[in-house]
């Protein structure tokens, strides 16, 4: 890294205290990832005092917590398709006023039955981090995007941790058999209040900036013939993931053989319904309309959401294994094993935004982000030798060191894929960010079918596939523009269409 590098990464690090211009939106939104993530993660702290105080068996309050995810991988696809249609704006004061209503319902549940069915509908909320992507890609110039976008996701992302030491110490204070449910039922009042302070207090994009929308709705939309056959392929998991959720609860024991014949054809169907609509928005694509300059790389989506399932897959898995782990190993009680095993989480405050700027930084996104991928092929080969033999401390360290590489990874990830083309790349966030939760549903299926020695090992080897997948990545055009990149095209046909504010489009505009 040269002096010049030096000195602009240390004046990127001045610029985030600021709270002006596309520094506030930046805090603003990442605030709102931060809520959304409070409100998602509200369950795990009163996991057992929920399953004691309503009677429930272990395998229900496992089905709870598949219930909080299970929706999120949609979600996160037709999420991305509402944000680039309305805008991120008021899409994400959307998802954080709806919280309130499942939040709420949680809160005040006394069956098994109310607690599935509102944890299903907050696993929507879950999917917010997509909004703030394309968010921060419109106030960023591409040069300083990486920077954003994992102080974005780091900075949000650590709802989760604030949740699970927060809330316990709020309900302490509150008291009473009752104080989980007040304790949680804060959270989203918290977060619908913040969602209508959130869509008073920003924009969509600079002023001058016209926001680029896509040509057709339903599914992503690609520029090549055969890109269209492999978005088709790229579908199949964000369908069959249910399947899986739907397998994980059967093994449970709380759905009957009938209930998992059930899910498993209405899985098909959607499969189906899916796969028709990416044939039917991409007509254009399969007769090759598409003009030179306005066509992108669909390796670079398929590459991504490679990466992310490696990476942010990986972390949600580890997260959830690692405090057993911890007390299996060495014999720790669980707030020594729960301590030793936050510093995974903790990480990224400062992987995820080390990441985003050091892909901003090393004059290559591509290179950035497969030497993290290589260098988490390491991390998780480390891991999987960890045993009583090692002091706890050391093993503690070798915890922090590969989640730098996992963190890291991820915000090298989220630097690439608002460049990937702007009027889509809500789409495309959402894409990548389902991987993400495809992968952490596999890694702990296979937790739970193997031994975590094993586990590590398969983590190891999907971060090997990141590796190889990364060095596909074509540079994106235009990756590290000193100023405001717009998709000229589709800003000019966003402007032309009935019923949408006409916005002017710049050439290029710079936001100070």
């Amino acid at each position: 890294m040269t002096r010049t590098d030096v000195s602009s990464a240390s004046a990127r690090v001045r610029g985030l205290w600021s709270l002006e211009g596309r520094y506030r939106v930046l805090h603003l939104t990442w605030f709102a990832f931060f809520v959304s993530f409070v409100v998602w993660f509200n369950f795990a702290p009163f996991a057992n005092t929920i399953r004691d105080q309503l009677g429930l068996t272990d395998a229900e309050i496992k089905t709870i917590g598949l219930c909080n995810v299970a929706l999120t991988v949609p979600a996160r696809i037709f999420i991305g398709m509402a944000l680039d249609r309305w805008g991120p704006r008021r899409v994400y004061a959307a998802i954080l006023v709806f919280a309130v209503v499942p939040n709420t319902a949680f809160a005040v549940s006394s069956s098994f039955e109310m607690l599935v069915l509102s944890r299903l509908a907050l696993s929507v909320v879950g999917a917010g981090f997509v909004v703030g992507i394309r968010m921060v890609s419109e106030w960023f110039p591409p040069r300083e995007v990486g920077t954003a976008e994992g102080v974005y996701g780091g900075w949000g992302n650590f709802g989760s941790a604030a949740a699970a030491f927060s809330l316990p110490l709020l309900a302490g204070w509150y008291g009473g058999a009752d104080a989980w449910r007040w304790s949680i039922g804060v959270t989203g009042v918290v977060a619908a209040v913040y969602g209508l302070v959130y869509l008073r207090s920003v924009t969509d994009t600079p002023d001058g900036v016209g926001y680029a929308r896509p040509r057709r709705q339903g599914a992503l939309e690609v520029t090549q013939p055969s890109a269209v056959w492999g978005l088709a392929g790229l579908t199949v998991p964000l369908t069959a993931v249910l399947g899986l959720v739907a397998w994980r609860v059967w093994r449970e024991g709380v759905v009957t053989d009938g209930g998992l014949v059930a899910v498993a054809v209405a899985v098909v169907v959607l499969l189906v319904v899916q796969q028709l609509a990416v044939f039917r928005v991409n007509r254009p694509a399969l007769a090759d309309r598409y003009p030179v300059e306005d066509r992108y790389p669909f390796r670079n989506v398929a590459a991504l959401c490679i990466a992310y399932f490696a990476t942010f897959g990986s972390e949600l898995a580890v997260v959830t294994i690692l405090p057993t782990f911890f007390a299996d190993t060495w014999g720790l009680g669980p707030a020594a094993a729960g301590a030793a095993a936050s510093g995974f989480a903790f990480m990224n405050l400062v992987a995820r935004p080390g990441g985003g700027m050091l892909s901003d930084l090393l004059g290559s996104r591509k290179r950035t982000l497969t030497a993290l991928c290589g260098g988490l092929v390491v991390g998780y080969v480390v891991m999987a030798t960890l045993g009583p033999a090692w002091p706890w401390v050391l093993a503690i360290a070798a915890c922090m060191c590969c989640s730098f590489f996992v963190q890291a990874g991820e915000g090298a990830v989220y630097a690439i894929v608002p460049l990937v083309k702007k009027r889509v790349s809500g789409q495309v966030a959402g894409m990548a960010g389902a991987y993400g939760n495809i992968g952490a549903l596999v890694f702990l299926t296979v937790g739970i079918l193997t031994s975590t020695r094993v586990l590590f090992l398969v983590m190891s080897a999907a971060a090997l596939v990141a590796l190889l997948a990364s060095r596909l990545v074509v540079e994106p055009e235009n990756s590290f523009a000193a100023e405001l990149v717009v998709d000229e095209i589709a800003a000019a046909e966003t402007a032309l269409r009935p019923g949408l504010v006409p916005a002017p489009v710049p050439a290029l505009a710079t936001e100070g």
